[in-house]
């Protein structure tokens, strides 16, 4: 196969990669009953008149399947972590005790665990999408190419292959989420 069929391929491979590492990153932001550092992950806080990411200027952990606690490494910070928290509208209540903050994670009704399912479907679907597109994308490079039929139909089947393999992936991402969700 020419360079400039394996540039494409490679090129739509390394797209397909990335959809699935957004996908991956989205997953980890929709909660799933137990607690998790991950869930704070869109919190900010005002740091010397600059917004900054929580994990840079506290340590965050769970204590258990349905606690996580906040330690500032700067005790004058808890009430703007405090603060940062409940504005994130997350859904969490935190409770400053002079030194740490803790959270405690409500579990889920299943109402908001077929909310959370649906959420992840829409994730998986647009990842789909994406993957679909940078196929679609690689299919016109590919008629554009220089290169013999031959050549241009086995690249469009590798594409195929490739976009087929990462279709599977995003539906085996998505069956492990929905499961991790719907589990009392």
């Amino acid at each position: 196969m020419n360079e400039e069929l394996n540039f494409v391929i490679d090129s739509t491979k390394e797209l397909m990669e990335h959809a699935i590492a957004h996908l991956t990153n989205e997953f980890k932001n929709i909660r799933a009953g137990k607690a998790s550092p991950a869930m704070l992950g869109s919190v900010t806080v005002e740091y010397y008149g600059a917004q900054t990411p929580l994990t840079q200027v506290a340590n965050v952990n769970t204590l258990d399947a349905h606690t996580i606690t906040v330690q500032p490494w700067e005790k004058h910070l808890l009430h703007e972590i405090e603060k940062a928290i409940m504005l994130a509208n997350l859904g969490f209540n935190p409770m400053n005790n002079g030194e740490v903050i803790i959270i405690n994670v409500p579990v889920l009704t299943e109402e908001r665990r077929k909310q959370l399912s649906k959420q992840a479907k829409a994730e998986a679907e647009t990842a789909k999408i994406s993957i679909r597109n940078s196929r679609k994308d690689a299919m016109n490079e590919i008629k554009k190419a220089e290169a013999s039929e031959d050549m241009k139909s086995n690249a469009e089947i590798d594409v195929q292959k490739l976009t087929d393999s990462f279709i599977d992936k995003v539906d085996e991402l998505y069956k492990v989420k929905d499961q991790e969700i719907m589990k009392v």
